[in-house]
Protein backbone atom coordinates (compact mmCIF):
# COMPACT_ATOMS: atom_id res chain seq x y z
CA UNK A 1 0.00 0.00 0.00
CA UNK A 2 1.35 3.38 -0.92
CA UNK A 3 0.94 6.64 0.95
CA UNK A 4 -0.12 9.52 -1.24
CA UNK A 5 1.07 13.09 -0.84
CA UNK A 6 -2.43 14.12 0.17
CA UNK A 7 -2.67 11.39 2.80
CA UNK A 8 0.74 12.41 4.15
CA UNK A 9 -0.25 16.05 4.46
CA UNK A 10 -3.88 17.18 4.69
CA UNK A 11 -5.23 14.74 7.31
CA UNK A 12 -2.08 15.22 9.39
CA UNK A 13 -2.46 18.99 9.33
CA UNK A 14 -6.19 18.76 10.04
CA UNK A 15 -5.77 16.57 13.09
CA UNK A 16 -3.06 18.80 14.53
CA UNK A 17 -5.04 21.97 13.81
CA UNK A 18 -8.01 20.51 15.67
CA UNK A 19 -5.74 19.92 18.66
CA UNK A 20 -4.39 23.46 18.41
CA UNK A 21 -7.89 24.87 18.40
CA UNK A 22 -8.66 22.83 21.52
CA UNK A 23 -5.64 24.07 23.46
CA UNK A 24 -6.33 27.68 22.45
CA UNK A 25 -9.88 27.31 23.75
CA UNK A 26 -8.57 25.90 27.01
CA UNK A 27 -6.14 28.80 27.27
CA UNK A 28 -8.94 31.34 26.89
CA UNK A 29 -10.96 29.54 29.56
CA UNK A 30 -7.90 29.38 31.82
CA UNK A 31 -7.33 33.14 31.61
CA UNK A 32 -11.00 33.80 32.33
CA UNK A 33 -11.12 31.35 35.26
CA UNK A 34 -7.96 32.80 36.80
CA UNK A 35 -9.12 36.36 36.18
CA UNK A 36 -6.13 37.67 34.27
CA UNK A 37 -5.74 39.48 30.98
CA UNK A 38 -5.57 36.94 28.11
CA UNK A 39 -2.93 39.18 26.49
CA UNK A 40 -0.48 37.82 29.06
CA UNK A 41 -0.79 34.38 27.46
CA UNK A 42 -1.05 35.69 23.90
CA UNK A 43 2.28 37.48 24.30
CA UNK A 44 3.96 34.76 26.38
CA UNK A 45 7.10 33.15 25.03
CA UNK A 46 9.43 30.41 26.18
CA UNK A 47 12.52 32.58 25.93
CA UNK A 48 13.03 36.28 25.22
CA UNK A 49 14.39 35.73 21.70
CA UNK A 50 11.52 33.43 20.66
CA UNK A 51 8.22 34.50 19.12
CA UNK A 52 5.19 34.85 21.40
CA UNK A 53 2.21 32.51 21.31
CA UNK A 54 0.27 34.58 18.79
CA UNK A 55 3.11 34.49 16.26
CA UNK A 56 3.71 30.76 16.84
CA UNK A 57 0.09 30.06 15.89
CA UNK A 58 0.29 32.32 12.84
CA UNK A 59 3.43 30.61 11.56
CA UNK A 60 2.01 27.16 12.28
CA UNK A 61 -1.09 27.89 10.23
CA UNK A 62 1.01 29.48 7.49
CA UNK A 63 2.96 26.24 7.07
CA UNK A 64 -0.21 24.14 6.86
CA UNK A 65 -1.95 26.30 4.25
CA UNK A 66 1.31 27.01 2.45
CA UNK A 67 2.23 23.37 2.12
CA UNK A 68 -1.15 22.32 0.77
CA UNK A 69 -1.26 25.21 -1.69
CA UNK A 70 2.27 24.68 -2.97
CA UNK A 71 1.78 20.94 -3.34
CA UNK A 72 -1.39 21.68 -5.34
CA UNK A 73 0.66 24.00 -7.58
CA UNK A 74 -0.96 27.18 -6.27
CA UNK A 75 0.13 30.30 -4.44
CA UNK A 76 -0.67 30.09 -0.75
CA UNK A 77 -3.47 32.38 0.37
CA UNK A 78 -2.10 35.51 2.03
CA UNK A 79 -3.66 36.39 5.37
CA UNK A 80 -2.95 39.38 7.58
CA UNK A 81 -1.26 38.53 10.85
CA UNK A 82 -3.59 40.71 12.88
CA UNK A 83 -4.99 38.37 15.53
CA UNK A 84 -5.25 39.96 18.98
CA UNK A 85 -7.41 37.51 20.94
CA UNK A 86 -7.92 33.82 21.47
CA UNK A 87 -11.12 34.05 19.44
CA UNK A 88 -9.09 35.53 16.57
CA UNK A 89 -6.49 32.77 16.78
CA UNK A 90 -9.10 30.03 16.93
CA UNK A 91 -10.82 31.58 13.89
CA UNK A 92 -7.49 31.57 12.04
CA UNK A 93 -6.90 27.90 12.90
CA UNK A 94 -10.43 27.04 11.74
CA UNK A 95 -9.96 29.07 8.54
CA UNK A 96 -6.72 27.18 7.91
CA UNK A 97 -8.41 23.82 8.50
CA UNK A 98 -11.23 24.81 6.13
CA UNK A 99 -8.70 25.74 3.45
CA UNK A 100 -6.63 22.57 3.91
CA UNK A 101 -9.81 20.49 3.80
CA UNK A 102 -11.04 22.24 0.66
CA UNK A 103 -8.10 21.24 -1.52
CA UNK A 104 -9.04 18.06 -3.34
CA UNK A 105 -6.73 15.08 -3.01
CA UNK A 106 -6.21 14.86 -6.77
CA UNK A 107 -4.69 18.37 -6.74
CA UNK A 108 -2.04 17.31 -4.20
CA UNK A 109 -1.42 13.70 -5.18
CA UNK A 110 1.41 13.24 -7.63
CA UNK A 111 3.25 16.30 -6.33
CA UNK A 112 6.27 14.34 -5.09
CA UNK A 113 8.47 15.71 -7.89
CA UNK A 114 6.64 19.02 -8.42
CA UNK A 115 9.11 21.88 -8.24
CA UNK A 116 8.38 24.10 -5.27
CA UNK A 117 10.03 27.51 -5.36
CA UNK A 118 10.65 29.06 -1.98
CA UNK A 119 11.86 32.57 -1.29
CA UNK A 120 13.47 33.26 2.07
CA UNK A 121 15.22 36.47 2.93
CA UNK A 122 15.33 37.35 -0.76
CA UNK A 123 16.94 34.05 -1.77
CA UNK A 124 15.11 31.60 -4.01
CA UNK A 125 15.49 27.86 -3.85
CA UNK A 126 13.71 25.06 -5.65
CA UNK A 127 12.93 21.72 -4.03
CA UNK A 128 10.85 18.72 -5.00
CA UNK A 129 7.40 18.47 -3.43
CA UNK A 130 8.15 15.43 -1.29
CA UNK A 131 11.36 16.98 0.01
CA UNK A 132 9.52 20.21 0.73
CA UNK A 133 6.74 18.44 2.64
CA UNK A 134 8.93 16.09 4.66
CA UNK A 135 12.04 18.20 5.23
CA UNK A 136 10.64 21.71 5.49
CA UNK A 137 6.88 22.13 5.82
CA UNK A 138 6.13 19.36 8.33
CA UNK A 139 9.10 19.98 10.65
CA UNK A 140 8.38 23.72 10.74
CA UNK A 141 4.66 23.15 11.25
CA UNK A 142 5.34 20.83 14.19
CA UNK A 143 8.00 23.10 15.66
CA UNK A 144 5.60 26.02 15.92
CA UNK A 145 2.69 23.81 16.99
CA UNK A 146 4.77 22.28 19.77
CA UNK A 147 6.11 25.65 20.84
CA UNK A 148 2.57 27.08 21.07
CA UNK A 149 1.51 24.10 23.18
CA UNK A 150 4.63 24.41 25.38
CA UNK A 151 4.03 28.13 25.98
CA UNK A 152 0.53 27.39 27.22
CA UNK A 153 1.57 24.44 29.36
CA UNK A 154 4.47 26.41 30.83
CA UNK A 155 2.00 29.12 31.80
CA UNK A 156 -0.28 26.78 33.70
CA UNK A 157 -2.91 25.91 31.11
CA UNK A 158 -4.03 22.38 31.87
CA UNK A 159 -3.44 20.66 28.57
CA UNK A 160 -2.05 17.22 27.97
CA UNK A 161 -0.86 14.96 25.23
CA UNK A 162 -4.41 14.10 24.14
CA UNK A 163 -5.12 17.81 23.58
CA UNK A 164 -1.91 18.23 21.60
CA UNK A 165 -2.47 15.18 19.42
CA UNK A 166 -6.09 16.01 18.69
CA UNK A 167 -8.48 13.37 17.46
CA UNK A 168 -9.19 12.03 14.04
Amino acid sequence: MTLSMHQASAPVFLRALKGLSTVLGKAAAHAEAKGFDPAALLQARLYPDMFPLTRQVQICTDFAKGAIARLAGEEPPAWADDEVSFADLIARVEKTAAYVGSVAADRVDGSEAREITLVRRGQSSVVAGQTYLLDQAMPNFYFHLTTAYAILRHNGVEVGKKDYLGTS
